[in-house]
């Protein structure tokens, strides 16, 4: 293991200067002797130096967006060599393949562990109990998020229930127009979560929205639901206001209901604010200064104005990845971060996909 600059390493409790915290990342991924090959072997091709020519967080803009390349790299060159010839790797994990071949990331356990204790304060933040049972129903390898709900509820004290979730299939038959073959494999993915709700002690529910409007199709369902569940957690796929309204208030009234927003890209999710009315927007707030989001034009990709919609740029900077400035696949609205609360970049509110991203059409499917 090499020495590690103490800045990339911060408890959480503190707040790094942001600039300096970045320029430490920059020394670690782009040091021969501690970055990884998949930085070294490109640091030549930047047309600047990352080291003397980046101040700050205001400057990723000048990196390309290199999130394609992460569809064929070796998972190997994508690992900072200061972990040493044995890093403790959780698992290798892919994009959900929405717009083309999937992306492929990294997972090492010294950020899981980092995410899962940020992750775990702001499910204390929205209230969710400690100590109860998780449902999973979600996507598991080769996508990230199955497995690490299932290390987050273990890291709660939980017991997890997982119903696994294949996007990819979905998007296909939706793109084929085999609707019918796509409503009875959703319908399949019900019935197996109500046999789990009706035999077992259930706390949380964390499902997409397309999965849990099936559920509360079914009436003897969103009553369990409403009697046992203390929490709902959904992700993936949006939720309209009017609908998540719905939920809040006549479908599921017992049950706090809060969502995330996250990629693969950026190893992790931005959580729901806390606190907000159902009048206000859902508004996500990124994991600073590991994640910054930023909300652009995508025609000249210059910054928009707070309450203005364009493109969400996402960076991600951490010791065991560097990725900045990937353009995402989705449209949201510029919001500042919240107050009295320590963050670098935007909040972002009202996620929509674009229809079209990088010349292939987008399926949301159940995810």
């Amino acid at each position: 293991m090499s020495t590690v600059d103490p800045l990339l390493e911060f408890p959480l409790d503190t707040q790094p200067d942001p600039d300096e915290f970045l320029r430490a990342a920059l020394r670690w991924h782009f040091s021969p002797e501690t970055g990884s090959p998949f930085w070294i072997e490109r640091a030549g091709t930047l047309g600047f130096d990352p080291l003397t020519d980046i101040g700050g967080f205001a400057d990723l803009g000048r990196f390309p967006n290199l999130a394609n390349e992460l569809r064929d790299v070796r998972a190997e060159d994508l690992i900072p060599r200061g972990y040493g010839d044995r890093p403790d790797v959780v698992g290798v994990y892919e994009s959900g393949g929405t717009t083309g071949a999937p992306k492929r990331i990294v997972l090492l356990k010294e950020w899981l562990d980092r995410l899962l204790a940020w992750s775990s304060g702001q499910l204390d933040r929205h209230g969710v109990p400690q100590g109860v049972n998780w449902l999973v129903v979600a996507p598991t390898g080769p996508h990230m998020v199955g497995d690490v709900i299932k290390r987050q509820t273990a890291f709660r004290g939980g017991l997890a229930f997982t119903v696994d979730l294949d996007p990819r299939w979905v998007k296909k038959l939706i793109a084929d127009g085999k609707t019918a073959e796509a409503g009875a494999y959703a319908e399949h993915i019900v019935d197996q979560v109500a046999f789990l709700l009706q035999t077992q002690d259930i706390g949380v529910l964390m499902c997409t929205p397309p999965v849990l409007e099936r559920l509360a199709r079914r009436e003897d369902l969103a009553k369990l639901i409403d009697e046992k569940v203390k929490a709902i957690n959904w992700v993936g796929t949006q939720m309209d206001a009017d609908t998540r309204y719905l939920y809040r208030t006549e479908v599921f009234p017992k049950a706090h209901l809060y969502s995330g927003y996250g990629s693969t890209m950026i190893l992790g999710n931005a959580s729901e604010r806390p606190g907000l009315t159902d009048d206000d927007p859902c508004i996500y707030d990124p994991f600073a200064p590991h994640m910054v989001f930023d909300v652009v034009d995508p025609g000249t990709r210059e910054t928009v104005a707070y309450g203005e919609r364009g493109q969400v740029v996402m960076h991600h900077v951490s010791k065991s990845l560097f990725m900045p400035n990937n353009l995402e696949r989705d449209y949201a609205t510029r919001v500042p971060g919240p107050e009295g609360v320590w963050q670098i970049g935007d909040s972002v509110a009202d996620i929509a996909p674009v229809q079209e991203f990088d010349n292939e059409t987008v399926i949301e499917g159940v995810y």
